[in-house]
């Protein structure tokens, strides 16, 4: 792969006697798209966290932009970097989100942080972001309590673009969404992609989902990758026993469930 924007070899992480994530590798494209599915627990969120630098690799190599970031520095100035380079959109919008402030002064605040620039400079940046993101005038004047799980999540990947990164992990960013809603986020989300060519790492256990948004995919359980290879490859035509499950397990057109039998009582 030319050029790739971010790349991970032989990750573990362990807590105490229990691991986590087991020799995990991949890489990314500038400019592309990479889902890591997986049930509870298999380990795909701990792999976020290592990469965006919220939790420290037991053992493996971080590279993003060609800079290592396996390990924690004390520099400011490298921690500004590394958090530029890297962002995060969680699924709970509202937990990253102070209630007491405004979207435009929550999106102004992150600007001046990574940017600086005047006070007419932040204020064009702000409204380039919202503009990307599709909130209008009256939507950046409220306060989140004020707005929908699909807006606050707007403004949650807002705020993640506004440091002008190259990667951005998705975990489980539009889960909590209504289906509608979280169609629209998904096509915002490609067009955001294509206007930026910022790189989407996407954390996922929804196939659908992963179909819509990715174009290479690695499956993992118990910490471990069972498979990895295009979206399209990885769903279409699964190679392991695990993945086929995971195929299988998700509902189709007219499918209904079963009902439980009524028990009499005596």
């Amino acid at each position: 792969m030319p050029d790739p924007v971010l790349e991970v070899q032989g990750l573990h992480k362990a807590f105490g006697d229990v691991v986590a994530v087991s020799d995990v590798s991949f890489s990314l494209a500038r400019g592309g798209s990479l889902a890591i599915v997986g049930e509870s627990g298999s380990g795909k969120t701990t792999v976020a966290r290592m990469i965006v630098g919220l939790e420290r690799p037991t053992a493996g190599t971080i590279r993003a932009c060609g800079e290592d970031r396996s390990r924690p520095t004390a520099s400011t100035r490298e921690r500004r970097r590394r958090a530029r380079e890297v962002q995060i959109v969680f699924q709970d919008p509202y937990s990253s989100l102070d209630p007491r402030q405004s979207v435009t002064r929550s999106l102004e605040e992150i600007v001046r942080f990574h940017r600086g620039g005047s006070a007419s400079e932040r204020a064009a940046r702000v409204a380039e972001l919202a503009e990307l993101v599709g909130l209008d005038e009256r939507q950046t004047r409220a306060m989140p309590q004020a707005l929908s799980g699909g807006q606050r999540q707007r403004v949650a990947i807002a705020r993640a673009l506004a440091a002008e990164p190259q990667v951005l992990i998705l975990d489980e960013s539009v889960a909590a969404l209504d289906v509608s809603i979280q169609a629209q986020v998904l096509n915002l989300l490609a067009e955001i992609r294509e206007r930026t060519g910022v790189s989407y790492v996407l954390i996922s256990h929804d196939l659908a989902v992963v179909r819509q948004l990715t174009e290479e995919a690695i499956v993992m359980r118990g910490g471990r990758v069972v498979e990895q290879g295009t979206t399209a490859r990885v769903l279409d035509d699964p190679q392991d026993d695990y993945t086929r499950l995971l195929r299988a397990s998700v509902p189709r057109p007219g499918w209904k469930p079963a009902r439980r039998p009524r028990s009499s009582c005596n």
